[in-house]
């Protein structure tokens, strides 16, 4: 090969950015990490955005797969920093009555809340928990033929379902159904399309494994702990470096882009085949979200009991609520009670309010693009299941989708799984392709959430992006994972 300043560069620093860097460095690669930022992490930072000492997460806070990634599991991350912290119950759903269904790592305690629904929630989700290393190669992957093909045509045989669906084969209660749909939820679709109980299975999985955790002093923990381990292996990371052109970057071999297919059009296109352009320029953006984040001088005063002990909190009601809400917002209107995912982080983690003193999190899916304010039907919906909420606020910061997109540009429109997680783009994103992290130009990779397997923190998107990278270019073959 011709002497390069670089093997490899890597531009943006989100999660899979890091865990292509991370994989090519491994690699023995000599790797150059960009960011346009001044500091690395993407969707993994935190910031006090409302008063002093109150430490929010800008964007992700919960991170079930973090935890299970098969790719970070490989990973000595504690040894850089990194703690989660696994709330006692890891989700809550309050009711309308006052009383909430709710997600514990014990298959026990959980069933035990849902009367006749008890044994069909062990039969369909303990297999997914069980299975789950077996299985989480391969769901987190791009289309290939599993290492398991039993364990998996089980899965595909629910999680092709729509959620609705799902509910109405399977679940009779109020409170499973209602459960169900706030995970089912998290797909930002409407629950009548095809898959989105895939993402259900796989997040009460995650549940009953070991919780849905949150990582002590922020999210950013989680960037801080992967760039200190990239730059132990030796690699080399350049912040407030803004690509808008491949002209920009330093020689290299191979280069990979944590971006979406907007930003590698405007990057890159002048290096791309006809027909890839035309393909990714039909690449299909998804529902945005409007998040707002509190100062509190209390704990937020939910009705159920269990609200108070649980990391996330889905609000939303019944499971017809929570469909006529999320099929509403994709028509392009605003439902008056929205789907609301919220997150209370200081309740586990002291470091995030002063003394007696508290944050929380949330975010509503809206229209693609939408600048409305969403606080009023956001703050009426936490109100709802916990009267006295407005009187305990201190301060609140917001984002619409255009300051979204403003602080990540991969969060087009407010989408925040970098485009469309549907059945036409799930393991086809960003394009029909045999491999779909391979551009028509030499050498250059696309590593974002726009690849497979999708959005959400577990870089492993980067990661198989990086084993591309390393076997087209560097002739590596890698093994892939357990």
């Amino acid at each position: 090969m011709t002497k390069r300043d670089f093997d490899a560069v890597v531009v943006g620093s989100g999660p899979n950015g890091l865990a292509a860097a991370i994989t090519l460095q491994q690699a023995g690669l000599s790797v150059l990490l960009l960011e346009g930022k001044n500091s690395v992490g993407g969707g993994l930072r935190t910031a006090e955005l409302t008063l002093p000492g109150f430490r929010h997460d800008v964007c992700s806070a919960i991170h079930p797969l973090a935890a299970e990634s098969p790719f970070f599991k490989t990973l000595p991350l504690q040894a850089h920093g990194l703690e989660y912290i696994y709330p006692p119950v890891a989700t809550a759903h309050p009711l309308a009555n006052g009383t909430a269904a709710v997600l514990e790592q014990s298959m026990a305690a959980t069933v035990a809340r849902l009367g006749m629904d008890a044994s069909a929630y062990q039969r369909l989700i303990s297999p997914v928990a069980n299975d789950w290393p077996a299985l989480g190669p391969a769901i987190l992957g791009p289309l290939r033929w599993p290492k398991h093909p039993l364990a998996m045509a089980q899965f595909g045989l629910k999680g092709l379902l729509p959620a609705s669906t799902f509910a109405n084969l399977h679940l009779k209660t109020t409170e499973a159904r209602a459960l169900w749909g706030g995970m089912a939820a998290h797909a930002q679709l409407p629950l009548t399309h095809v898959a989105t109980s895939a993402i259900g299975l796989v997040l009460l999985a995650m549940g009953h494994r070991h919780g849905w955790p949150l990582p002590k002093g922020g999210s950013q923990a989680i960037a801080t702990a992967l760039t200190a381990y990239f730059v132990s292996l030796g690699g080399q990371v350049q912040t407030n470096f803004y690509v808008k052109s491949l002209a920009q970057l330093p020689s290299a071999h191979a280069v990979l882009l944590d971006v979406t297919p907007r930003q590698l059009l405007g990057i890159a296109g002048h290096a791309f085949s006809a027909l890839y352009k035309w393909q990714l320029e039909r690449y299909r953006y998804g529902m945005g979200v409007f998040k707002i984040d509190w100062a509190l001088a209390e704990p937020i005063p939910f009705t159920a009991p269990d609200c108070r002990r649980a990391g996330t909190v889905h609000l939303g009601n019944t499971l017809e609520e929570i469909t006529a809400a999320e099929q509403l917002t994709w028509n392009g209107t605003h439902p008056e009670k929205p789907f609301v995912l919220l997150a209370q982080q200081s309740l586990f983690d002291t470091t995030r309010a002063p003394t007696g003193q508290h944050t929380a999190w949330a975010y509503c899916h809206v229209p693609h693009g939408s600048t409305r304010d969403m606080t009023a039907a956001i703050e009426q919906q936490v109100e709802r299941f916990a009267p006295g909420f407005r009187e305990r606020i201190l301060a609140r910061h917001v984002l619409n989708t255009a300051q979204m997109e403003d602080y990540n540009p991969n969060y087009i429109g407010g989408d925040i799984n970098g485009g469309v997680l549907d059945i036409g783009q799930l393991f086809t994103r960003p394009v029909l392709r045999f491999s779909p992290y391979q551009t028509s130009a030499k050498g250059l990779y696309i590593c974002s959430s726009s690849t497979p397997p999708g959005g959400g923190v577990h870089g492993m998107c980067g990661y198989h992006a990086a084993r591309r990278a390393l076997q087209d270019v560097f002739g590596v073959r890698l093994p892939g994972l357990a």
